[in-house]
C-alpha cells in the first residue's frame, strides 16, 4: 500500500462540487479579473483572518513583495529575516535591491529565534528597516517577542504566514500579528486555489491602497498611472474556488492536528521518539497556534530514510535541504552576523512525511512502521 504525501482528490471529494458551481458562476457572468467575486471574497479573509483589509494577488511571493515595497524596501536597505523557509521569503527582498539579514532559528519551533534575531541586530553591518518573520510549516512563530523586538528597534513586521492560514492564539489569527500578513493560495497550502494565487493582509489602509494600486500597474484612475507597480491581481475564478472551500478551513486545520496526534502516538508507542537518544525528533504540538500544513520530524540519517520510504511507497519531501543564505542566487547579498548553526542543522536532519486533512489512521501506520523498520535494521548507522 503505497502513502501519497499529499491527496488532493480526497479533498476534492469532500469540496469539488461548491467548487465547481462556483467556478460554474463565474464563466456564466464572464468577469475574470477582479470585480465582485474577488472583492466578496476580500471580504470573508478580511473577516476571518480578523484585519479590516485584504487585497487579492498573484501569488504569495507576490504578496510578499508588494508589502515589501510598500513598506519603503529598496535599494541599501535590510530586512531581518530566517535562512530556514521558502525561497521567496529572501528573494522578495533581494527583487527590491535590498539586503536580506540572516538570525538563526529556535531549534523546538525551526522559526525565527527573537533572542538570535536580537543578537543579529545588534551585529548587523547597517540600519535594519524590519523583519519578516515566517509562520514556519503552519506553526506560529513566536510573534508577541518579535513584535517586542522590532517595537524596540523602531522596526516593522511582516508576518509570512504563507503556511499557516488558520492558525492562531490569543484571538488573533496568522497573518494579523504584524504591521502586515501575507498569504499563499498555492493548490497545496491548507486553503488552497486551482491555480496561483496570494493575498496581503493590514490593518493600515494606507498599505491596503498601496498594494491595490501597484497590483494593478500603480494604476490610479483608467491608462493613468502613478507608479510603475506589477501585474499581480487575484483573478474571479481563484477567488470563487477559495470562498467555496473557506467554510471547511477550520475543519481541516483540526484534522490536521489530529493526524498530528496520531503520529506522535504511533511514535512515541514504538520507542522512536520521546527519549533524548530517539532516532526521530517530534513536532511540538501548539494547540491552535499549530495548522500543520506540513508535518516534518528532524531524523537521524534523514537521506537515507527517505529513499528507504521511497522504496517502501511511502511519499516524503525535504524542506529545506539547503538554506537561504547559501542558494547561489542570494549568497552575494545575503548578511550573517552571527551564525546560524541551528538552520544549518535543520538542513541536514529535516524530513516532512505524508499530511492531509482526509489521511487515514491505516495510512499514518504504514509510514511509521515503514520507520520503525528503517531504524529496527540499522539503515541509520
Amino acid at each position: 500500500m503505497s502513502v501519497p504525501f499529499l491527496d488532493l482528490r480526497a479533498q476534492d471529494a469532500e469540496v469539488g462540487a461548491a467548487v465547481r458551481a462556483a467556478v460554474a458562476a463565474v464563466l456564466a457572468d464572464q468577469r475574470f479579473i477582479l470585480g465582485d467575486r474577488v472583492g466578496t471574497f476580500e471580504t470573508a479573509m478580511a473577516s476571518y483572518c480578523g484585519v479590516p483589509h485584504a487585497v487579492g494577488v498573484g501569488s504569495g511571493t507576490d504578496a510578499l513583495a508588494l508589502a515589501l515595497s510598500a513598506l519603503g524596501v529598496g535599494p541599501g536597505t535590510r530586512v531581518l529575516t530566517t535562512p530556514f523557509s521558502f525561497f521567496a521569503t529572501a528573494s522578495t527582498i533581494v527583487r527590491l535591491g535590498a539586503r536580506p539579514v540572516f538570525a538563526d532559528v529556535d531549534r523546538r519551533t525551526l522559526n525565527l529565534d527573537p533572542e538570535a534575531a536580537a543578537e543579529a541586530l545588534r551585529h548587523a553591518a547597517g540600519p535594519v528597516a524590519g523583519i519578516v518573520a515566517v509562520d514556519l510549516f503552519g506553526r506560529l512563530a513566536d510573534l508577541d517577542a518579535i513584535g517586542a523586538l522590532a517595537d524596540r528597534h523602531g522596526l516593522w513586521v511582516l508576518e509570512d504566514a504563507a503556511q499557516a492560514v488558520g492558525a492562531r492564539s490569543n484571538g488573533r489569527r496568522a497573518g494579523a500579528f504584524g504591521r502586515a500578513g501575507c498569504l499563499s493560495f498555492y493548490p497545496t497550502k491548507n486553503l488552497g486555489g486551482i491555480g496561483d494565487g496570494g493575498m496581503l493582509l493590514t490593518a493600515d489602509a494606507a498599505l491596503a491602497d498601496s498594494v491595490r494600486r501597484e497590483r494593478t500597474h500603480g494604476q490610479v484612475a483608467p491608462y493613468v498611472h502613478q507608479t510603475v507597480g506589477l501585474c499581480s491581481r487575484l483573478d474571479a475564478v481563484q477567488a470563487a474556488a477559495l470562498e467555496a472551500k473557506l467554510p471547511r478551513l477550520d475543519d481541516w486545520n483540526a484534522r490536521r492536528r489530529s493526524v498530528a496526534g496520531r503520529y506522535a502516538r504511533h511514535f512515541l508507542e514504538r520507542g522512536l521518539a520521546g527519549d533524548p537518544g530517539a532516532p526521530v525528533e517530534l513536532p511540538e504540538p501548539a494547540g491552535e497556534a499549530h495548522v500543520f500544513h506540513a508535518y516534518t520530524i528532524r531524523a537521524r540519517g534523514r537521506d537515507a530514510l527517505v529513499r528507504a520510504l521511497a522504496d517502501r511507497g511511502v511519499a516524503t519531501q525535504v524542506y529545506y535541504r539547503v538554506p537561504l543564505h547559501r542558494q547561489a542566487a542570494l549568497a552575494a547579498c545575503a548578511e550573517i552576523p552571527c551564525g546560524v548553526p541551528e538552520a544549518e542543522d535543520a538542513c541536514g536532519e529535516v524530513i516532512a512525511l505524508p499530511m492531509y486533512p482526509q489521511m487515514s489512521e491505516d495510512h499514518v501506520v504504514r509510514v511509521v512502521e515503514a520507520i520503525a523498520t528503517f531504524f529496527h535494521s540499522g539503515g541509520a548507522d
